[in-house]
């Protein structure tokens, strides 16, 4: 009975710190939004800015966002995507893979997007850290994780053929960037895929 209570309590607290990243940057999001425009003045991703010299924007972007409607939207949309990946990495792994997707949304944007002089949001890392989670876990054979790759793929698809989902707009306030979304998702598979190859290189030492 002592041994069942402890390993249930391990498992507890591993559950709980395995959602401390979410609630980090669940809190670093809305207090930065609770500084409203002056937060995005000084830390969208300001192309003009940027040249000068404020390299920090190409980070700090992605944590603040057009109004509360966008910014609700990318928190849910957060801890949906923890929902169905976080268990598939772990600490420095995740960091990782939200270093990659981070930076593949802005120098994606930067270099590929000239004409984009403005960008807030999340939601290009969020598909980042989403196409990371499916990757890693295609090697388990899982019906919802292929469910999961195929409607990524599928809103991918729409975005760079169509545009913006409808509705998504006007849900959250302003232009959707669709290609954030893009560079997001190869910035992810990218980073799951590096973690993978390090993986079985350890493996074999």
């Amino acid at each position: 009975m002592g041994l069942h209570q402890v390993d249930t309590e391990q498992q507890k607290n591993g559950r709980m710190s395995a959602w401390l990243p979410v609630v980090v940057i669940t809190a670093i999001v809305i207090l930065l939004g609770l500084f409203g425009d002056a937060a995005r003045s000084l830390l969208s991703l300001d192309r003009p800015a940027v040249a000068s010299g404020e390299v920090w924007r190409l980070l700090s972007a992605h944590f603040v966002h057009l109004g509360a409607s966008h910014l609700i939207l990318n928190l849910v949309g957060l801890w949906l995507v923890w929902y169905l990946v976080g268990s598939c990495f772990h600490g420095s792994r995740w960091v990782f893979v939200w270093l990659l997707s981070i930076a593949g949304v802005s120098l994606g944007l930067w270099f590929r997007e000239p004409q984009l002089q403005w960008y807030v949001g999340l939601s290009g890392v969020l598909h980042g850290l989403l196409a990371a989670g499916i990757v890693g876990s295609l090697r388990q054979p899982r019906v919802d994780i292929w469910v999961l790759a195929t409607a990524l793929v599928a809103k991918i698809a729409w975005e760079q053929l169509f545009g913006p989902l409808p509705g998504s707009e006007t849900s959250s306030g302003g232009t959707v960037i669709v290609d954030a979304h893009l560079y997001g998702a190869i910035a992810g598979a990218l980073a799951s895929g590096l973690i993978a190859i390090r993986v079985r290189a350890q493996a074999s030492i």
